[in-house]
């Protein structure tokens, strides 16, 4: 039997809207993943945390303020220095194409821009599946 994929959507910062972490969560959760969602306003530390503590295979950052390119990379940070560098981090939000270099290199393995399907991120899921499972 495969591995239940356990995934935190995260919302990093200040920014209140949440309207697309949730959607992202629902539907992530309707395609059979188990979901744990932190809420609005965590900080990098307390998502790498919950992270841990959750024991996901995935965390999904969400972020539409404008700081993508400070707070993303220093989850990326704290979960290594949590031990838990083994966790795929991916982003979503409103990000400019000439941001996503910078927050691949910096450990993002795939940003999720507007408009962005369902299908792409449930394919991004499921093609890094025997990665989770070999953990």
């Amino acid at each position: 039997m495969a591995k239940k994929i356990r995934i935190l959507i995260g919302k990093p910062g200040l920014d209140g809207h949440d309207r697309g972490a949730k959607y992202i969560a629902r539907a992530l959760k309707d395609a059979g993943y188990e979901v744990v969602y932190t809420g609005i306003r965590q900080s990098p530390e307390a998502i790498a945390r919950t992270a841990v503590q959750e024991d996901v295979d995935f965390v999904g950052l969400s972020l539409l303020s404008g700081a993508h390119n400070e707070l993303f990379p220093e989850v990326i940070r704290q979960l290594k220095q949590e031990k838990a560098d083994d966790i795929i981090v991916f982003g979503g939000g409103v990000i400019p194409d000439d941001d996503i270099p910078g927050l691949t290199a910096a450990g993002i393995e795939a940003v999720f821009t507007p408009g962005t399907p369902i299908k792409d991120v449930i394919a991004f899921i499921e093609a890094n599946r025997e990665r989770v499972e070999s953990k």
